[in-house]
């Protein structure tokens, strides 16, 4: 029989969800396999009467606009929230049996629904939990991929935790810091990332992932490029004990430096970015954005070269011996002068160019458009191919 949807049904013995687990071992990697088609195919048992009530509740026609930090984006044809694994199983049971694609929405925080929504279903991560693991000098932090970044920052900064403090106040869950690999005034996540346990739909099995087996790249992971296989359960995290301060970031230099009196320590280095942040995006119960909107780009040293003899004043951060960094918003703002331009009611942030706000009312078609006319810019005074850093749902 087909996948039902309830709403606070009352059963006697509902579908058996829950998966029949193999353990095995393969190259050293542990496994628990499960299959859906089983889980969801014709041994699948017919709901009766007795008083059990059923775990999963999938909607309807939800908008999703204001379940992201754009305020932008139409319907979701389908819509539910899982809170443990058993239900994740059963979201993507119902995405298989139906033949139509699932989204994982986290904090909603980096990404543009389209104004005609999403064809299929959107499962809400609400996974939540953080558990700690002594190892030597160093302490494993485990948190499910639902858990709000920043207070988990705000928990092992208190803890006196060292790694992740420079992440501070960045928008979204756990399991969008892994996607993205989030990075900020000299640090990325990677940088701690020990492992990730996820849920690969493809293979039908849970696997856990090393920090290489990840690959990690700038604002990239294999859970973006392959989005619609893998869905992260929980990561791991490897924090010091041993201080280990980066504050050599020019914002946070400049912080400091107007605040003398100010030891550099973690908690100061973690306030210092959240007032650097305060002052360059905008208030989210104000505006609607996804932050920076664009990847600084970067380029060969030899193309950096050609840009400074044309443009002195502009910073580069170097990669390699080959590459450096380039400041997307300081030719936003002084080279292509982007701030005042409108598409609809979207348009640059005034204190920070990279960022696209929505200043209210704006459509998804609004921002594409203003996107569109800044990479348009950049390409034609740099000669630079920027990408977005924002993921286009649709």
């Amino acid at each position: 029989m087909g996948i039902n949807i309830y709403t606070n049904c009352i059963l006697s013995s509902f579908p058996l969800y829950l998966p029949h687990l193999i353990v095995s071992r393969d190259g050293g990697r542990l496994y628990s396999h499960f299959n859906l088609d089983i889980i969801f195919g014709a041994n699948t048992r017919t709901p009766s009467l007795d008083a059990i009530e059923l775990v999963m509740d999938i909607q309807k026609n939800i908008p999703l606009k204001d379940l992201t930090t754009f305020k932008i984006g139409g319907i979701a044809r389908f819509f539910c929230r899982v809170t443990s694994e058993d239900e994740l199983l059963e979201a993507i049971g119902f995405s298989k049996k139906e033949k139509i694609p699932f989204f994982v929405l986290g904090g909603g925080s980096n990404i543009l629904v389209s104004d005609k929504g999403f064809s299929g279903i959107v499962i809400k991560m609400e996974m939540k939990g953080v558990s700690y693991s002594e190892d030597g000098i160093s302490t494993l932090v485990t948190a499910y991929a639902g858990e709000n970044w920043d207070s988990l920052v705000d928990e092992v900064v208190e803890k006196g935790l060292y790694g992740i403090e420079n992440l501070s106040a960045i928008p979204g869950t756990v399991g969008g810091s892994i996607v993205q690999n989030i990075g900020a005034y000299g640090v990325e996540v990677r940088d701690v990332v020990e492992s990730v346990y996820v849920l690969d739909v493809k293979d039908d099995e849970y696997k856990t992932f090393t920090r290489a087996e990840c690959k990690f790249g700038y604002r990239d992971s294999i859970f973006k490029s392959d989005k619609d296989r893998y869905v992260i359960i929980s990561a791991t995290y490897r924090l010091s004990h041993r201080e280990n301060i980066h504050s050599e970031y020019k914002d946070i230099k400049n912080y400091f430096f107007h605040n003398r009196n100010k030891k550099i320590t973690l908690k100061n280095i973690r306030e210092a970015v959240i007032e650097i942040r305060k002052a360059k995006f905008p208030d989210l119960a104000i505006h609607g954005t996804a932050g920076s909107f664009f990847k600084n780009p970067i380029v060969t040293t030899d193309k950096a070269r050609t840009l400074l003899e044309m443009y002195p004043e502009m910073v580069t951060y170097p990669i390699n011996q080959k590459h450096v960094k380039i400041p997307l918003a300081w030719i936003l703002d002084n080279v292509c002068h982007v701030k005042g331009l409108r598409k609809g009611n979207a348009g640059p942030y005034k204190n920070q160019a990279l960022v696209v706000v929505n200043y209210g009312g704006s459509q998804a078609v609004d921002v594409i458009a203003l996107a569109q006319d800044m990479v348009d810019m950049v390409y034609e005074k740099t000669g630079i191919e920027i990408e977005p850093e924002v993921e286009y749902i649709a």
